[in-house]
């Protein structure tokens, strides 16, 4: 039975990029909205989505619509430009970089597929458009742009794999950059295998910031993820995932139709409250005593770990 997440490719030492990235990085815009496709097939739908006034479209090309793992080269690039302007060294809108460091940075393969891969990428992200519209006072702009601006292949070797790559990215996305609109995320976000997930790290790490915990209903889950999931499969996907508990620095669990999403203890920062140990099925049926039932067993394991008030306490915040 294959593992949750994908294995580790490379060891730190394997590569020198490990020496410059102090953290990965993800932008706050694309956090929060729906972005990204979560399909693995070509997806030619164009999403729109509205939130306090503010309208948002994203066109797909004749390729589609950019995935979520295309966005993997915004990461590598937002990581990159970040640390290089945390040394206090210039960076620029226009970036040059090797495939070989983009896919050992990303937890991925060096193969021919993978420089197949990203040029493929590279296409969805320069062919998807986005619509939206700022609002200032009286006035209402409505602007569109690409995820990237431009992008070339500088140099193949002699089998057509690309060897250096140069990026220009789109102003929205440098300027996020520019102005530090960025979130660290953990280097096990490239291990995650579905798409839903990385989506659901993504708000978890957007929502939950450094609360305690942050909880939502399923319904405006789904919207906020952006899946063409129904909410019965969704919900599914989530027990799963709560049962696995294999999703970075959080925890998932359900109660009723009410989603809670909690830093795993080994992530609080100084001064947090500890959170409930994560308690899967295995550990109930192990640990379980005659005649309890799966929820009697839950809380008493949970309650080992001083928190039993968490759940009652974010329920009075619905």
């Amino acid at each position: 039975m294959p593992s949750n997440l994908l294995p580790e490719r490379h060891k730190q030492t394997d590569f020198f990029i490990c020496d410059i990235f102090d953290s990965y990085r993800d932008d706050l815009a694309s956090m929060e909205h729906p972005v990204f496709s979560l399909s693995k097939k070509p997806d030619f739908r164009m999403l729109e989505y509205s939130h306090n006034g503010n309208s948002i479209k994203i066109k797909p090309s004749y390729t589609g619509l950019a995935t979520i793992f295309d966005k993997d080269v915004l990461l590598y690039l937002a990581s990159s430009l970040m640390a290089t302007k945390n040394l206090g060294s210039a960076i620029s809108q226009t970036v040059r970089f090797t495939s070989y460091d983009y896919f050992v940075s990303t937890n991925k393969g060096t193969g021919g597929f993978q420089y197949k891969q990203i040029k493929e990428a590279l296409e969805r992200l320069k062919g998807t458009v986005i619509q939206t519209n700022i609002k200032t006072k009286d006035t209402e702009i409505t602007k569109e742009f690409g995820l990237i601006e431009s992008w070339e292949i500088i140099k193949e070797d002699g089998k057509g794999k690309a060897i250096a790559i140069e990026v220009k990215l789109s102003d929205w996305f440098y300027n996020s950059i520019l102005g530090d609109e960025v979130l660290t995320i953990d280097k096990d976000y490239f291990r995650l295998r579905k798409p839903t997930e990385r989506r659901i790290y993504e708000l978890a790490r957007k929502h939950c910031g450094n609360q305690i915990a942050w909880k939502i209903s399923i319904k405006n889950l789904k919207a906020k993820l952006g899946t063409t999931a129904t909410i019965r499969k969704l919900r599914f996907n989530l027990k799963q995932l709560s049962e696995s508990n294999h999703l970075p620095e959080y925890n998932i669990s359900l109660d009723g139709d009410v989603v809670l999403i909690s830093r795993k203890a080994e992530t609080q920062k100084p001064g947090f409250e500890l959170l409930p140990k994560h308690v899967t099925k295995k550990d109930i049926e192990k640990h379980a005593r005659v005649g309890e039932s799966y929820e009697q067993a839950r809380t008493r394991l949970q309650s080992k770990d001083k928190i039993t008030g968490l759940k009652q306490a974010l329920k009075s915040n619905k």
